[in-house]
């Protein structure tokens, strides 16, 4: 019996390595890259760390309970729709080049055309947000952008590595139409091992900052949360941006918890015109890494947002609450605190220079 746990358990590990050396998974970040890792103050003991203590449970929940909850508890009737999405597909490749827009592609995937320079930011434009085609597949109608509606980009910005924000297939399929790739420290590996050229990649840490076109800068800043691809967490950095042009301030809030790091970054790089602000794939349970639509409220008034744009939802289950939960509560939420929380649909172009946007709650149809 005990050479066959043995067996077993070797062609577990087996299986695992076999699986996990598929392109989709990426690289580990080794040589120079690795050394630059290494001498960063938020690396320590072989990863990368928050700025705040943040475990992956919150007090009173136990991996058990979290289990049970997502894999064999009853599941609310509205965890995915009943029928498609509302949206709109508008024609990436045909908006003209002076006009200043922002285009939601669902979950936390968008388009930001600003002062003449253009920008997709995490892009997952398959079929699902996973490294397996049969797991965790969008929701009828929000996914009706592909990577071949992709025009010409100046940058495309990675927040992380996770595969709901990282997808393979299409950073891959629009890699001759990328001219350079802003990511946190760690990620360009992914990028090398995808057939990206180094010198394509603008690669740092929090508080590195790169002069882009058009006199536009971007800073890498922090955020609560964590990274990883296989088993091993954290061997890469997440991070959020500040957006800086000449004409407006942008910040693109990545996946994050709450913490003080929004206030800082309000106090330091603040106001901002809009706040793209993660708001769904949500749980108490995780509170410390996703963060509640409550503290997405308090998020955006710590960073000084004049308009708040909530992604992340209504196109993956990730979490176990209703679909269209995180746009009901935050739209609710945002009335009581007088905030302007703005909520296209899925492809609907939003115009950066209006200032009175109007949406109709779509998700409530």
């Amino acid at each position: 019996m005990m050479y066959l746990f043995i067996a077993i358990a070797i062609l577990l590990i087996v299986a695992y390595y076999i699986i996990t050396s598929r392109e989709v998974f990426g690289a580990e970040p080794a040589g120079k890259r690795l050394e630059r890792m290494k001498h960063s103050k938020l690396y320590k003991d072989k990863q990368f760390q928050n700025l705040s203590y943040t475990p992956s449970i919150a007090e009173g929940y136990s991996m058990p309970k979290v289990l049970y909850d997502f894999f064999v508890a009853k599941k609310d009737p509205l965890l995915k729709p009943l029928k498609n999405i509302p949206s709109v597909h508008t024609i990436l490749k045909e908006i003209p080049k002076d006009q200043d827009v922002y285009v939601w592609l669902g979950h936390s995937s968008y388009f930001i055309q600003t002062d003449g320079v253009s920008f997709l930011i995490d892009p997952v434009l398959s079929t699902y947000g996973s490294p397996f085609k049969f797991f965790n597949k969008a929701f009828p109608g929000s996914d009706i952008f592909k990577p071949e509606d992709i025009p010409d980009l100046d940058y495309l910005v990675i927040t992380h590595d996770h595969f709901d924000h990282l997808d393979y297939p299409t950073v891959k399929k629009i890699k001759d139409r990328v001219g350079s790739v802003i990511l946190p420290l760690g990620v360009g590996a992914h990028f090398e091992k995808w057939g990206y050229q180094e010198n394509m990649l603008i690669e740092e840490e929090w508080g590195g900052m790169a002069y882009l076109k058009n006199n536009i800068k971007i800073t890498f800043t922090p955020a609560r949360h964590f990274s990883g691809r296989k088993i091993k967490r954290n061997g890469t950095l997440w991070t959020s941006y500040v957006l800086e042009t000449p004409t407006k301030k942008i910040f693109l809030g990545g996946d994050s918890g709450y913490d003080t790091h929004f206030k800082m970054i309000g106090d330091q790089y603040g106001p901002f015109d809009y706040a793209i602000m993660e708001n769904g794939q949500y749980n108490e349970a995780w509170k410390y890494i996703h963060a509640l639509p409550e503290d997405v409220i308090q998020a955006s008034i710590d960073v000084n947002a004049r308009n708040i744009i909530p992604v992340h939802s209504s196109k993956f289950a990730l979490a176990l609450h209703p679909w269209n939960e995180p746009l009901q509560k935050i739209t609710s939420l945002g009335k009581e605190k007088n905030l302007r929380i703005l909520t296209p649909m899925i492809g609907e172009t939003v115009s950066l220079d209006e200032q009175d946007h109007q949406f109709k709650a779509w998700w409530e149809d």
